[in-house]
């Protein structure tokens, strides 16, 4: 199953590939209506919107899992129910093909909750306590966003269809732009895990790796910034926009400041996604919608590489997942190391691969904007903090000796996952280049002062300093003295957002619980109520069984207490 669908994603993938080039050239626009019952005057119609930024979206997002499923042929090897695993992958993918391709709110709402459904049941895929936890928290935290899209859904009645697509331009001037665009913005917000709902993202990394590899990169969390893109022109003209530029700006911050404090792989390269979809929010928040495009396909590359290379990782170690344990990678498993070390590169805008194009280009961008200093220091900050965690994950997974001798280290990870890394390999190093030159056929012209020019590469060079003295074993214990490890226990745990969408959530609730299971359940009324009449019906049954049970000597007693009875009566 897995091979099949590989080869039907990557030939569908490369299609419309090309599709998507001739509507880019040719500035083609297609709308399909398919007309699904018609009941005397009243007709329920699909539409379907195929533009080059759908068909360009759909050409990644079906490479990327198609490579994903071909990983996961090695990767769940172990998994007797391989074929469900698949399945559920297929429909996932097929739930944001469904929202790729709809300008109606109704059937993007379909694989709006296929996405939410699909990933819930991927997560607590591993059924263990964690994974149902994760789950939980997943799936709540989206439904909250559900709804706010459902009430968009019901605000659209005021026009005459629910393609919000031809009413974008006339709602500019209306309240309903303020209301619609809000709550759009709030589901967006909770698809693509702003702040405060920015706990699920790390918790949901219970999933396996693959399913991990193709969430992060291309599916559930881009669904919101995909969105909103859609939505661009309700933004940059309101208050929204200022608002989203302001969340967005702090979740790419704090998510740069917690990865530099945990130690766990794939939750490092959870909070890198979260970081860097803070930084596509806040460039579309401005208006530049292209530039938020543009960063969403280049990261969907090099985020499913450095998960699938985590996996691999992971798989060697044992499932181990510390990166403390982890030490010499580079000699033991060279070709990952090599492929891990391109997707970190890229991550970081290493010149000339795919994350360079995009992320260079959105801070020149925001270098020339009209923009206030808070919101240029977090971007310029949050660069540094990804160039430091990143280089910090390298410092301690790949240099030194293995930290865990007494796990069996394997040589290197199989072909198949190898292929299906190469082909990603592949595409992180040219896919930036390439993207830039189609989405952009002139080049943008920022002229900015040489030290505003240099800023970036400054940046990232002072991260990655810090990055690696940070790692450093006897600088490190420096650092994060016991006295201030009640700051770096905030930074390190996302500002405390897990803990308040958990525990913070739930104690009112279970105390209210508690005390109505006394008082009602454990209180008079259940003693009185319902229980005595138990208690009462139990013991007349069992009188009732007793004195029916065909016993001699009760017949015979009764017969002469009848007899003792009926001699009274005559006497009297």
């Amino acid at each position: 199953m897995c091979s099949i669908s590989f080869l039907v994603l990557v030939s569908i993938s490369f299609f419309t590939f090309l599709l998507s080039l001739n509507f880019m050239l040719n500035e083609y626009c297609v709308f399909l209506e398919w007309e699904v019952v018609s009941l005397n005057s009243s007709s329920i119609v699909m539409t379907f919107l195929f533009d080059w930024m759908s068909l360009l979206f759909m050409s990644f997002v079906l490479l990327i899992s198609s490579l994903v499923i071909y990983y996961s042929k090695e990767y769940m090897m172990g998994d007797i129910n391989i074929n469900r695993f698949i399945m559920l992958v297929l429909m996932f993918v097929l739930s944001m093909m469904l929202l790729i391709i709809s300008p109606n709110l109704i059937s993007i709402l379909l694989g709006w909750d296929g996405l939410g459904l699909v990933s819930y049941c991927l997560v607590i895929y591993f059924q263990n306590v964690k994974s149902f936890n994760a789950g939980m928290l997943t799936v709540l935290s989206n439904r909250i966003g559900d709804v706010a899209f459902l009430l968009a859904i019901a605000w659209m009645l005021n026009y005459g269809s629910w393609n919000y697509i031809f009413y974008l331009e006339s709602m500019k001037n209306m309240i309903e732009m303020q209301i619609i665009g809000g709550l759009i913005m709030l589901a967006a917000m909770t698809k693509s895990a702003q702040i405060p709902f920015s706990s699920w993202l790390p918790a949901a990394m219970a999933a396996p790796t693959p399913v991990s590899a193709l969430v992060h990169s291309s599916t559930l969390v881009t669904a919101g910034v995909y969105l909103l893109i859609r939505f661009n022109i309700l933004l940059s003209e309101s208050w929204m926009g200022q608002f989203l530029l302001l969340i967005s700006g702090l979740t790419m911050f704090m998510a740069g400041l917690g990865a530099n404090f945990e130690f766990d792989l794939k939750k490092i390269i959870a909070l890198s996604t979260l970081s860097q979809l803070g930084l596509m929010m806040s460039i579309l928040s401005m208006g530049f919608y292209k530039l938020a495009f543009f960063h969403l396909l280049t990261h969907a590359l090099f985020k499913a590489l450095l998960f699938m290379c985590a996996g691999a990782i992971i798989h060697n170690m044992n499932n181990s997942q510390d990166i403390r344990l982890m030490g010499g990678l580079g000699i033991y498993m060279p070709l990952t190391s090599g492929c891990f070390n391109v997707a970190n590169l890229a991550l970081c805008g290493m010149p000339f691969l795919a994350g360079f194009y995009s992320k260079d280009l959105i801070l020149e961008v925001v270098s020339l904007s009209y923009i206030n200093m808070f919101s240029f220091f977090l971007y310029f900050f949050s660069t540094g903090l990804t160039v430091c965690y990143s280089f910090r994950l390298i410092y301690y997974s790949m240099t030194g000796e293995l930290n865990c001798g007494s796990l069996n280290m394997l040589s290197d990870e199989g072909w198949i996952m190898l292929r299906g890394m190469s082909g990603l390999l592949f595409m992180s190093i040219i896919g930036g280049s390439m993207l830039s030159w189609l989405i952009f056929p002139t080049p943008y012209m920022i002229c900015l002062p040489s030290y505003l020019k240099l800023l970036t590469l400054f940046v990232c060079i002072l991260g990655g300093l810090i990055g690696y003295l940070i790692s450093n074993v006897s600088l490190y214990y420096f650092n994060k003295s016991l006295n201030s490890y009640l700051l770096s226990y905030f930074f390190g745990s996302m500002w405390f957002m897990p803990f308040i969408s958990t525990y913070g959530i739930i104690n009112y609730p279970l105390i209210l619980g508690g005390v109505v299971s006394k008082s009602f359940d454990q209180g008079w009324s259940e003693f009185l109520g319902g229980q005595n009449l138990y208690n009462h019906l139990v013991k007349y049954s069992q009188y009732s069984y007793f004195m029916h049970n065909n016993n001699l000597k009760i017949y015979l007693m009764l017969f002469i207490l009848w007899i003792i009875f009926l001699f009274s009566f005559f006497l009297l």
